[in-house]
């Protein structure tokens, strides 16, 4: 299956590249600077420079591909996701790729009912409000398409390796999940979406 990553040297691109190539899927990472590639050498590794925001560049990036992944980050600020995603969306459609498994965040949509305070009031709605905001667009953007859609809402990102011991697919009132997930185990569950379609068109938190 020959996929391709925007958001490829992210925080989570960087572990879903490497875990992708040891499943032994082919990979196309579309990043802003290949420079930040060199550090992963694979046969089966394949780089595309361009700027997300470039629909062109979009398009003929993901001709070819059997399934797009999404990761794009931008910090506490930006419109990069919504815009981004909303690119790739396009650019799948004139290809005629249909299977998109896009990062979005826990607290999104329905799944705010899963936060506390803190990451209610004050993270999203003081600290990264901008961010989340750009989140609540671009999950619009994907779950107004006619693709075949996974929207992956995990909780705040820690450090440590894969471990497939996490949550997934919790109500969206659960408050007793965590609201952490490694980067590792988040490469790990958006990986696994590609072999199922246990959540077609639908938004699994994720989270231990």
């Amino acid at each position: 299956m020959k996929v391709i990553i925007f958001g490829a040297t992210g925080n989570i691109g960087k572990p879903l590249v490497l875990q992708a190539l040891t499943l032994g899927y082919s990979v196309t990472a579309f990043t802003r600077n290949r420079e930040r590639s060199q550090d992963i050498e694979h046969d089966n590794l394949n780089i595309a420079e361009g700027n997300v925001l470039d629909e062109i560049a979009v398009e003929k990036a993901i001709k070819g591909h059997d399934a797009v992944i999404c990761v794009l980050g931008a910090g506490r600020k930006g419109t990069i996701r919504a815009q981004g995603t909303r690119n790739i969306i396009r650019g799948m459609r004139k290809t005629g790729v249909k299977r998109l498994i896009c990062q979005s965040t826990l607290g999104a949509g329905d799944s705010r009912g899963n936060l506390n305070f803190f990451w209610k009031y004050v993270m999203f709605g003081w600290y990264l409000k901008e961010a989340y905001r750009d989140h609540l667009l671009q999950e619009k953007y994907v779950t107004d398409s006619d693709l075949d859609w996974t929207l992956v809402r995990p909780g705040a990102f820690t450090d440590g390796k894969a471990t497939g011991n996490f949550r997934h697919g919790f109500p969206p009132d659960d408050r007793s999940v965590t609201l952490k997930i490694s980067k590792a185990d988040m490469a790990m569950f958006l990986l696994m979406q590609l072999q199922t379609d246990q959540y077609l068109k639908k938004t699994p938190g994720l989270s231990y």
